[in-house]
Protein backbone atom coordinates (compact mmCIF):
# COMPACT_ATOMS: atom_id res chain seq x y z
CA UNK A 1 0.00 0.00 0.00
CA UNK A 2 3.13 2.29 0.69
CA UNK A 3 4.12 2.17 -2.83
CA UNK A 4 0.63 2.28 -4.03
CA UNK A 5 0.57 5.64 -1.98
CA UNK A 6 3.90 6.66 -3.15
CA UNK A 7 3.05 6.34 -6.78
CA UNK A 8 -0.49 8.10 -6.53
CA UNK A 9 1.49 10.97 -4.80
CA UNK A 10 4.21 11.19 -7.73
CA UNK A 11 1.33 11.00 -10.10
CA UNK A 12 -0.05 14.01 -9.19
CA UNK A 13 3.78 15.53 -8.42
CA UNK A 14 3.82 15.16 -11.87
CA UNK A 15 0.58 16.46 -13.46
CA UNK A 16 0.83 19.30 -10.72
CA UNK A 17 4.22 20.27 -12.31
CA UNK A 18 3.02 19.46 -15.88
CA UNK A 19 0.14 21.74 -15.12
CA UNK A 20 2.49 24.80 -13.89
CA UNK A 21 4.42 24.81 -17.29
CA UNK A 22 1.59 24.92 -19.63
CA UNK A 23 -0.34 27.15 -21.25
CA UNK A 24 -3.68 27.73 -19.74
CA UNK A 25 -6.80 27.62 -22.40
CA UNK A 26 -9.23 27.56 -19.74
CA UNK A 27 -10.34 31.30 -20.33
CA UNK A 28 -12.41 32.42 -23.44
CA UNK A 29 -12.67 35.50 -25.54
CA UNK A 30 -15.69 35.51 -25.95
CA UNK A 31 -16.92 35.39 -22.25
CA UNK A 32 -13.93 37.67 -21.33
CA UNK A 33 -15.80 40.36 -23.71
CA UNK A 34 -19.16 39.98 -22.20
CA UNK A 35 -17.57 40.58 -18.74
CA UNK A 36 -16.51 43.90 -20.05
CA UNK A 37 -20.15 44.97 -21.37
CA UNK A 38 -21.25 43.89 -17.98
CA UNK A 39 -18.41 46.85 -16.90
CA UNK A 40 -20.47 49.16 -19.01
CA UNK A 41 -23.99 48.54 -18.61
CA UNK A 42 -23.53 48.56 -14.91
CA UNK A 43 -21.14 51.68 -14.83
CA UNK A 44 -24.49 53.13 -17.02
CA UNK A 45 -26.98 51.87 -14.97
CA UNK A 46 -25.43 53.62 -11.83
CA UNK A 47 -25.65 56.89 -14.06
CA UNK A 48 -28.86 56.75 -15.02
CA UNK A 49 -29.99 55.59 -11.61
CA UNK A 50 -27.81 57.21 -9.31
CA UNK A 51 -30.23 57.69 -6.39
CA UNK A 52 -31.16 53.83 -6.43
CA UNK A 53 -27.47 52.29 -7.54
CA UNK A 54 -25.46 55.02 -6.56
CA UNK A 55 -26.34 56.88 -3.66
CA UNK A 56 -23.56 56.60 -2.11
CA UNK A 57 -20.15 55.07 -2.34
CA UNK A 58 -20.94 52.06 -0.48
CA UNK A 59 -24.65 51.65 -1.91
CA UNK A 60 -22.24 52.13 -5.50
CA UNK A 61 -19.59 49.48 -4.33
CA UNK A 62 -21.83 46.62 -3.43
CA UNK A 63 -23.45 46.93 -6.93
CA UNK A 64 -20.38 46.63 -8.57
CA UNK A 65 -19.30 43.27 -5.96
CA UNK A 66 -22.23 41.82 -7.25
CA UNK A 67 -21.40 42.59 -10.87
CA UNK A 68 -17.58 41.02 -10.40
CA UNK A 69 -19.54 37.76 -8.76
CA UNK A 70 -22.14 37.67 -11.91
CA UNK A 71 -18.46 37.91 -14.14
CA UNK A 72 -16.27 35.39 -11.98
CA UNK A 73 -19.72 33.15 -12.55
CA UNK A 74 -19.67 33.30 -16.34
CA UNK A 75 -15.70 33.04 -16.20
CA UNK A 76 -15.40 29.96 -14.28
CA UNK A 77 -18.24 28.06 -15.69
CA UNK A 78 -16.38 28.55 -19.28
CA UNK A 79 -13.39 27.54 -17.81
CA UNK A 80 -14.54 24.03 -16.54
CA UNK A 81 -15.66 23.48 -19.71
CA UNK A 82 -12.78 24.96 -21.83
CA UNK A 83 -10.25 23.21 -19.46
CA UNK A 84 -11.92 19.95 -19.78
CA UNK A 85 -11.98 19.95 -23.57
CA UNK A 86 -8.61 21.37 -23.71
CA UNK A 87 -6.35 19.63 -21.31
CA UNK A 88 -8.33 16.34 -20.49
CA UNK A 89 -6.48 14.74 -17.86
CA UNK A 90 -4.58 18.06 -16.77
CA UNK A 91 -7.33 19.24 -16.44
CA UNK A 92 -8.20 19.39 -12.94
CA UNK A 93 -4.68 20.49 -12.21
CA UNK A 94 -5.00 23.07 -14.84
CA UNK A 95 -8.09 24.68 -12.84
CA UNK A 96 -6.49 24.49 -9.65
CA UNK A 97 -2.95 26.09 -10.56
CA UNK A 98 -5.16 28.99 -12.79
CA UNK A 99 -7.37 29.34 -9.57
CA UNK A 100 -4.49 29.10 -7.03
CA UNK A 101 -2.80 31.96 -9.05
CA UNK A 102 -5.36 34.62 -8.86
CA UNK A 103 -6.88 33.67 -5.32
CA UNK A 104 -4.47 35.86 -3.07
CA UNK A 105 -5.69 38.54 -4.79
CA UNK A 106 -9.53 38.07 -4.96
CA UNK A 107 -8.79 37.50 -0.89
CA UNK A 108 -7.23 40.78 -0.57
CA UNK A 109 -9.55 42.52 -2.54
CA UNK A 110 -12.58 41.29 -0.33
CA UNK A 111 -11.05 42.03 2.68
CA UNK A 112 -9.57 45.08 2.02
CA UNK A 113 -12.87 46.17 1.12
CA UNK A 114 -14.64 44.35 4.20
CA UNK A 115 -11.83 46.89 6.58
CA UNK A 116 -12.64 49.92 4.73
CA UNK A 117 -16.22 49.43 4.64
CA UNK A 118 -16.50 48.48 8.56
CA UNK A 119 -13.80 50.76 10.25
CA UNK A 120 -13.08 53.46 7.18
CA UNK A 121 -15.87 53.98 4.85
CA UNK A 122 -14.89 57.84 4.24
CA UNK A 123 -11.63 55.99 2.89
CA UNK A 124 -14.23 53.76 -0.12
CA UNK A 125 -13.04 56.16 -2.32
CA UNK A 126 -9.63 54.20 -2.44
CA UNK A 127 -11.19 50.65 -3.50
CA UNK A 128 -11.99 51.25 -6.94
CA UNK A 129 -7.97 51.94 -7.78
CA UNK A 130 -6.92 49.27 -5.28
CA UNK A 131 -9.23 46.50 -6.88
CA UNK A 132 -7.42 47.38 -10.23
CA UNK A 133 -4.30 46.96 -9.05
CA UNK A 134 -5.12 43.58 -7.34
CA UNK A 135 -6.40 42.62 -10.53
CA UNK A 136 -3.25 43.23 -12.40
CA UNK A 137 -1.01 41.42 -9.37
CA UNK A 138 -3.84 38.53 -9.79
CA UNK A 139 -2.42 38.46 -13.68
CA UNK A 140 1.18 39.10 -13.40
CA UNK A 141 1.51 36.06 -10.55
CA UNK A 142 -0.70 34.05 -13.82
CA UNK A 143 2.26 35.17 -16.79
CA UNK A 144 4.20 31.56 -16.48
CA UNK A 145 0.70 29.64 -17.63
CA UNK A 146 -0.98 32.25 -19.95
CA UNK A 147 -0.04 34.17 -23.33
CA UNK A 148 2.98 36.73 -23.04
CA UNK A 149 0.62 39.43 -23.90
CA UNK A 150 -1.23 39.32 -21.05
CA UNK A 151 0.97 41.13 -19.51
CA UNK A 152 0.24 43.99 -21.31
CA UNK A 153 -3.45 43.67 -19.55
CA UNK A 154 -1.69 43.52 -16.22
CA UNK A 155 0.06 46.33 -16.81
CA UNK A 156 -3.29 48.41 -18.35
CA UNK A 157 -4.94 47.31 -14.96
CA UNK A 158 -2.21 48.70 -12.82
CA UNK A 159 -1.32 51.79 -14.29
CA UNK A 160 -5.58 52.20 -14.59
CA UNK A 161 -5.18 51.72 -10.83
CA UNK A 162 -3.33 54.16 -10.21
CA UNK A 163 -4.33 56.87 -12.39
CA UNK A 164 -8.29 55.82 -10.70
CA UNK A 165 -6.78 56.53 -7.03
CA UNK A 166 -4.85 60.10 -8.14
CA UNK A 167 -8.52 60.88 -9.52
CA UNK A 168 -10.35 59.87 -6.45
CA UNK A 169 -8.95 61.72 -4.37
CA UNK A 170 -8.98 64.88 -6.10
CA UNK A 171 -12.15 64.70 -7.12
CA UNK A 172 -15.65 65.59 -4.61
CA UNK A 173 -16.78 62.34 -5.50
CA UNK A 174 -16.78 59.05 -6.79
CA UNK A 175 -17.60 58.15 -10.46
CA UNK A 176 -18.97 54.77 -11.74
CA UNK A 177 -17.32 55.21 -15.25
CA UNK A 178 -13.97 55.05 -12.56
CA UNK A 179 -14.49 50.90 -12.52
CA UNK A 180 -16.29 50.83 -15.27
CA UNK A 181 -13.88 52.24 -18.12
CA UNK A 182 -11.05 50.73 -16.98
CA UNK A 183 -12.39 47.18 -16.00
CA UNK A 184 -14.15 47.16 -19.49
CA UNK A 185 -11.19 48.20 -21.86
CA UNK A 186 -9.31 45.49 -19.73
CA UNK A 187 -11.65 43.40 -20.24
CA UNK A 188 -11.72 43.74 -24.09
CA UNK A 189 -7.97 44.00 -24.16
CA UNK A 190 -7.73 40.46 -22.49
CA UNK A 191 -10.48 39.14 -24.21
CA UNK A 192 -8.36 40.28 -27.85
CA UNK A 193 -5.21 38.72 -26.41
CA UNK A 194 -6.77 35.69 -25.84
CA UNK A 195 -8.32 35.61 -28.82
CA UNK A 196 -5.20 36.17 -30.97
CA UNK A 197 -3.14 33.45 -28.69
CA UNK A 198 -5.94 30.80 -29.38
CA UNK A 199 -5.42 31.47 -33.22
CA UNK A 200 -9.21 31.68 -33.44
CA UNK A 201 -8.76 34.88 -36.13
CA UNK A 202 -7.12 32.13 -38.44
CA UNK A 203 -9.38 29.56 -38.19
CA UNK A 204 -12.20 32.12 -38.83
CA UNK A 205 -9.98 33.35 -42.33
CA UNK A 206 -9.92 30.09 -43.97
Amino acid sequence: MRDLDRALADIANIRSHLAAGTLFRGFGAAVMAVTGILALATAGAQTIWPAALAGDALTMLVGWVVTALIAAVLIVAEMLARSRRHHGGLADAMIWNAIHQFLPAGIAGGAVGLVLARFAPDSLWMLPGLWQVLVALGIFASLRTMPPLIALVGAWYFVAGIAVMIVAATSDGLSPWLMGLPFAVGQFLMAAVLHFASGEHHVEKQ
